[in-house]
């Protein structure tokens, strides 16, 4: 069977460039995927799939049924919407949306959903069971699963597979990791809460601004003699908002970032943690506080018996020199996690670095790009699992 998929990729290519070029030059963002999933939905029906459109706002699924008895279903699920970047690379199917561009890779994802699909429905007849394509939006606010989940798309699923790009892994390489794939990532916000007062007279007053930075300053020293080094925490204040005019000290400071974590129990304790210490520091110095920690996604768990099929479609596909064990995991987060709370599952990351060049841009970056044979690898790797997974449970 896998010669036979090799076969049918190989014949796809050239039009899964295709359907990616198309899919970069017309980006959209989290939410406004109408055209992208139109397109999707169109190319899932020509393939003979049952299309949904507008799960999940603006979501489409696509349901493959195998001609055995197995009642199970594997989901595979792909993301679609850009993000607010000025592209940068100069290709020739660059971004025809101001401002907005396929960074981190969702036009390959979906391609890959989408030849997998056509890989899939030409060989439906041996599969046992049935296959659900996920094409989700807007992964990028970290909302889109959510949505997906909510309108139904996990019924009955199984097990679920995911793919995201990894421009430090060249094209042709396929790259696992067991257990922790990606880190939870929660928001955080903190009111400082003083007294307002003349410049000139700092001591009649409650300075907001210093002791935000003292909060700021006390948290990330605790970090390195409070928290586990082997289960690492990573706090970053992106936004800070405070004060009125030079000469007045300010009386309300709002702070907001990210807290991302890998185990779940040293998560659990965060919330309880940043309140301490804020609530120490505020006390020392007479100011009140407002913590709001607001819990995002989890973290990726990848699900041993899943890689091991990952691990076993890619070497046999590729060759054991051409699938790496990731030795760590991402502090990135990704919503793929969302769907792990109601199947296991697993991601594998898919190289799409060019072997010839110095500089392989990351993800998020205005001059990202990807080296497009790595389409071929991820849709024969993704096939080939799905094949894989009814002869191994």
């Amino acid at each position: 069977m896998l010669s036979r998929i090799q076969e049918l990729a190989a014949k796809l290519s050239p039009r899964l460039i295709e359907i990616r070029r198309h899919i970069h030059s017309h980006p959209e963002l989290s939410g406004q995927e109408h055209q992208t999933s139109a397109f999707v939905a169109g190319v899932l029906s020509s393939s003979g799939l049952h299309v949904q459109e507008g799960v999940g706002q603006t979501g489409v699924l696509g349901e493959l049924k195998g001609s055995g008895e197995d009642g199970r279903i594997l989901a595979i699920r792909t993301d679609m919407d850009a993000l607010p970047i000025h592209e940068r690379t100069g290709l020739d199917f660059s971004s025809r949306c101001q401002g907005i561009m396929h960074a981190c890779g969702h036009d390959v994802h979906t391609t890959v959903g989408l030849g997998t699909a056509m890989v899939l429905s030409e060989i439906a007849q041996d599969l046992p069971g049935k296959v659900r394509f996920l094409f989700q939006p807007a992964e990028e606010i970290a909302q889109g699963a959510s949505w997906m989940v909510d309108a139904g798309a996990m019924k009955d699923v199984s097990a679920v597979l995911g793919v995201h790009v990894f421009p430090s892994i060249p094209a042709g390489s396929i790259g696992l990791r067991y257990g922790a794939l990606t880190a939870a990532a929660d928001d955080l916000e903190i009111i400082i809460i003083g007294e307002s007062g003349h410049g000139a007279r700092p001591h009649e007053a409650i300075d907001a601004i210093w002791i935000a930075s003292q909060v700021i300053t006390t948290l990330q020293q605790a970090i390195s003699r409070t928290q586990n080094p082997l289960r690492p925490v990573v706090l970053s204040i992106g936004q800070i908002n405070g004060g009125r005019a030079p000469n007045i000290i300010a009386d309300q400071v709002r702070l907001c970032g990210t807290v991302r974590s890998l185990h779940p129990e040293t998560r659990t304790n965060l919330p309880n943690w940043i309140e301490q210490i804020v609530s120490s520091v505020c006390q020392s110095y007479g100011a009140k506080y407002q913590v709001n920690y607001r819990p995002g996604v989890p973290s990726v768990q990848n699900d041993y018996g899943l890689t091991q099929i990952f691990q076993s479609a890619a070497e046999e596909a590729w060759g054991s020199d051409r699938v790496q064990v990731l030795p760590e995991p991402s502090l990135g987060a990704e919503d793929f996690s969302v769907y792990l709370e109601h199947a296991p599952g697993s991601m594998f990351r898919l190289g799409v670095g060019f072997k010839d060049r110095n500089i392989n841009y990351p993800l998020h970056h205005p001059q990202f790009e990807v080296d497009e044979s790595a389409i071929f690898t991820g849709v024969v790797t993704m096939a080939y699992s799905a094949y894989k997974f009814w002869s191994a449970s």
